[in-house]
């Protein structure tokens, strides 16, 4: 379907605008998906803070170039979609995996965050990682544990000295 030129520049205005709030790109292969195929991967999207939208290459080119993103070869050939990750990229990217691996119309492609090109492969990584709240808890726990360490070291001696004095109390209050 030819857009006018105006569709195009609103097009282009959109596809940038995405680009530049999103921290990561993920860009998939969609022939032969159905159409409740593309309705289902879209609303798994957007439960992770998301977007998933079909692309036209041409126009997706200049928005990439527009923010100084290389394009890798075979990265914008055929059928393009891209899933834009507006708030946590792993979630995203674990959706759209869960997605391709149901449905094998969806392959990966690559992507990129932040401005870095990421691989088919890496985007599957990527997907493996838990969702940023788990992986917070996960840090937390981390940076929690020396100065819980020190506490339980430091109490030691006293709670060594109170069972101590309450054996001692003991002792006298059986005698």
């Amino acid at each position: 379907m030819a857009l006018s030129k105006q569709r195009k520049e609103e097009v282009l205005a959109q596809y940038k605008e995405w680009m530049s709030q999103s921290q990561a790109l993920i860009l998939m292969d969609y022939k032969g998906a159905s159409v409740n195929d593309m309705e289902e991967i879209r609303a798994k999207v957007r439960e992770t803070g998301g977007e998933f939208h079909v692309v036209k290459n041409r126009l997706a080119k200049i928005a990439l170039k527009d923010n100084d993103l290389d394009i890798p070869e075979g990265y914008l050939e055929n059928s393009t979609a891209i899933g834009f990750a507006f708030e946590d990229v792993a979630s995203t990217a674990k959706a759209l995996s869960d997605r391709a691996k149901e449905v094998e119309a969806f392959q990966f492609k690559g992507g990129y965050m932040g401005a870095e090109i990421l691989s088919s492969a890496q985007v599957t990584a990527l997907a493996k990682l838990p969702p940023l709240p788990v992986l917070q808890a996960q840090l937390l726990g981390v940076l929690q544990a020396p100065a819980s360490k020190l506490v339980r070291t430091l109490a030691e001696p006293a709670r060594g000295l109170a069972a101590v004095i309450k054996a001692r109390s003991e002792e006298t209050a059986a005698a």
